[in-house]
């Protein structure tokens, strides 16, 4: 457990928190939540211990451990993504060298009498039985089942981690976190990196999780889905819920409302006495009743309201210009890349007023399509655009298109033309930029607020084809309700890039997943296309199994039947598993006894003279080494046969 007691920190001479104090206990699941601004990373720094406060602290118990996902960071390894991942075992590492090293001196050792050989096997046997105790005989089991849940192919294993991208460099070290089993995890946006499959991953493997965890996101279904406690930050204090992010904002709405009732029920009884005492102040036959009236008022303890931060974006995007039918048309559209084919033989068309999300794993294509319709990548193939057709870009690494020189007010006035530029500063207090915050040079701005500058350009030229490319990765939930409803009411077509399955809900009317270099399109929104997937995918394996069925002349009516089989013998494998797991175990255990046994002997030598002088004690050690070593072996191919099977 950690106690953050009388937490204190201020800015520029403003608090952050002001004497906060909560518990996160062993098996909490807590999302932090709050505006831009509010502290909440500021906090994950200080629970790890990388900041300091300006005061109160923070009480950890003896040997806890803490893995830290901070929201950016610049990984900078020369490993391959294996042997990356392997730095999460750094102590299990060093520990197989050390055995490594000490079986080598064992097998060129022979004085067997003497002080230090026995001291050899007893560090042997030490480093053994603490590899055992830390599963090192797992670690690359455990290693490919993390990896594979965070994307990566096994190919991809040996890649080095610099032909990555930053997304996936990250996902590395969210494996790494993971691997390592701290008592508590500290996420900064972890889903900023992942794409709908792998955070639905994530979510299975937190929600199992043995230790603490503490979320920061904008995303809310992940939030759901994953977190029971919500602490909201707002305005240097906290408020504590036992509750999911949505049952969070429900309880805080009744929360405000119940405390602004009592609040205006105690302002009334105030009053009243206010009124008495002025009344008959001045008369001496009410000057007890008076007097009791003040006393009465002076021990009332007065309810205050605790104001909600409600300041957000407001916009709407303006009216879309007249287009034909046909917004665009692709035709046998290719995009090769050195190291692979990104796009391969895509045909699609999108139609006026369609609202279309591209989803798929990082690095499938998904910018890359956006990147050849906004005209920005070269392609072959075919690729047509309707009448009248205008496109609004906002591109994943938006921050990249903006002056870092230039200051926020004259970003926007470099392109603003016509009536605009009487009201740049209104549209720029729309996106949270008044006072001195416009003369603000973009370099210093922070990545919302480089978010929200971008959404502000795409307001200043008309268009009628919004592409947007994961915009919501650096909003705030209030502000992402504001662009899913700018966006739910313009009257344009949309292409969306997002991960984001609570944004994505009623957005869109159609789905492309980008797989393999392919398209395929689901008609509906987000949640339509994931049980659609989920029911293709079991139809796909129903026919496999029915392919199967009908090359060993089996009728198609006895599908059912044969599904059946297959379930029967896949759990009897299961168990057959389990059981040589069980026997494997116990035999491990028998050996190891036999060695500890042995050590004991050869620690002996007035007892066993005759058997340590004929090297017979050193031999059948030795035979028991070898027997444990290839048990573990057998142990380990076991456990990965289970996890095939199971899964």
């Amino acid at each position: 457990m950690i106690s953050i007691n009388n937490l204190s920190v201020q800015f520029s001479g403003e608090s952050l928190f002001d004497h906060v104090s909560f518990f996160i206990n062993d098996k909490d699941r807590i999302g932090l939540v709050g505006k831009n601004g509010a502290g909440k990373s500021t906090l994950l720094k200080i629970i790890k211990g990388i900041q300091k406060a300006n005061e109160g602290d923070v009480i950890y118990q003896d040997g806890f451990t803490i893995g830290y996902l901070p929201q950016e960071m610049e990984p900078n390894s020369k490993k391959s993504v294996m042997e990356e991942a392997m730095t999460a075992f750094s102590e299990v590492v060093h520990l197989e060298e050390r055995i490594a090293g000490y079986e080598r001196q064992i097998g060129e050792r022979t004085d067997y009498e003497s002080e230090s050989y026995h001291k050899l096997i007893r560090a042997h046997s030490d480093t053994l039985e603490r590899y055992h105790l830390l599963g090192g005989q797992a670690i690359h089991v455990n290693i490919e089942k993390v990896l594979s849940g965070l994307g990566f192919e096994r190919e991809e294993f040996t890649r080095k981690l610099t032909t990555f991208s930053s997304g996936w460099q990250m996902r590395v070290e969210i494996a790494k976190i993971l691997l390592q089993q701290p008592n508590l995890v500290l996420l900064d946006e972890p889903t900023n990196h992942l794409d709908i499959d792998s955070i639905q991953w994530l979510e299975e493997f937190l929600t199992d999780y043995k230790g603490a965890v503490v979320l920061v996101s904008h995303d809310r279904a992940f939030l759901d889905n994953v977190t029971k406690r919500s602490i909201e930050i707002s305005k240097g204090k906290i408020y504590d819920y036992k509750a999911n992010y949505s049952e969070y904002v429900l309880m805080r709405e009744e929360r405000m409302e119940s405390q602004l009732a009592t609040h205006n029920n105690q302002q009334r009884q105030i009053r009243q006495i206010e009124r008495f005492v002025e009344r008959f102040r001045s008369k001496a036959t009410k000057a007890k009743q008076v007097q009791s009236r003040i006393k009465m008022m002076e021990k009332i303890e007065l309810v205050e309201v605790d104001l909600v931060d409600d300041s957000g974006i407001r916009f709407r995007f303006p009216p879309a210009p007249h287009s034909g039918k046909i917004i665009l048309e692709a035709e046998r559209l290719y995009k090769d890349y050195p190291q692979k084919r990104v796009l391969n033989d895509l045909n699609f068309s999108v139609i006026k007023n369609d609202r279309i999300a591209f989803v798929g794993k990082n690095g499938e294509g998904k910018t890359t399509l956006s990147k050849v319709i906004t005209g920005q990548v070269d392609f072959t193939g075919i690729l047509k655009f309707g009448h009248n057709v205008v496109i609004g870009y906002y591109a994943q690494d938006q921050s990249d298109y903006l002056d870092p020189e230039k200051t926020v007010f004259k970003t926007i006035d470099d392109i603003a033309v016509g009536d605009i530029r009487t009201r740049i500063k209104a549209i720029l207090g729309g996106f949270l930029f008044s006072g001195d915050d416009i003369e603000k040079k973009v370099k210093i701005l922070s990545g919302g607020e480089k978010s929200r500058l971008s959404l502000a350009k795409l307001l200043l030229t008309p268009a009628n084809l919004l592409i947007l490319d994961e915009p919501t990765n650096h909003l705030d939930m209030r502000s992402k309700d504001v662009l899913k409803n700018a966006l739910l009411q313009f009257n344009g077509t949309l292409i969306i890039v997002s991960h984001d399955r609570d944004f994505l809900q009623g957005l869109t009317n159609r789905v492309f997943e980008f797989r393999h270099g392919t398209m395929k399109e689901y008609i509906g929104d987000i949640y339509d296309f994931l049980e659609q997937r989920r029911l293709r995918s079991l139809a796909e394996l129903t026919e496999n199994l029915k392919h199967t069925e009908m090359a060993s002349g089996v009728e198609a009516t006895s599908l059912n039947k044969l599904n059946w089989e297959k379930k029967k013998e896949n759990d009897r494998e299961i168990r057959k598993v389990k059981n040589s797991i069980t026997k494997s175990e116990s035999e491990i255990d028998r050996i190891e006894t036999g060695i500890k046994e042995m050590e004991v002997r050869l620690g002996n030598p007035e007892k066993y003279q005759k058997q340590i002088q004929d090297g017979t004690l050193y031999k059948e050690y030795e035979l028991l080494k070898e027997g444990l070593s290839r048990e573990m072996k057998r142990w380990e191919e076991l456990q990965y046969e289970l996890e095939i099977l199971e899964s």
